[in-house]
């Protein structure tokens, strides 16, 4: 699945769901998604997984499943109203501006 937003031409914003390839994980997808800074907190977000929502469902997915950056609150919040919850943590899994940075492993059962 790609769901994109697009505002006068230009791309703002995405969503897109990979599901499991293997048998064992086809009932799953991994979720990958971003919204440019100057276009959050308008309902974007929430529309996308309302959207990624009747997708999973629709092709008989129970399992959703993402990372987040721990600092970034704001995802961490729409992924939460969204349905998701944390289930662990990875260390040290990016390198931003030098830093190294945790992640969040969140996941939601449909």
């Amino acid at each position: 699945l790609l769901i994109g937003a697009v505002v006068e031409g230009e791309i703002i914003g995405y969503l897109s769901a990979e599901r499991g390839t293997y048998r064992r994980i086809r009932h799953s997808a991994y979720i990958v998604a971003g919204i440019r800074k100057e276009y959050c907190h308008i309902g974007i977000g929430t529309k996308f997984f309302t959207m990624l929502d009747d997708w999973a469902r629709k092709n008989k997915l129970t399992r959703l499943e993402l990372t987040v950056e721990i600092p970034n609150k704001a995802a961490i919040k729409l992924y939460e109203k969204s349905g998701f919850i944390i289930e662990g943590t990875k260390k040290n899994t990016m390198l931003v501006n030098g830093v190294y940075v945790d992640e969040y492993m969140m996941a939601k059962l449909l």
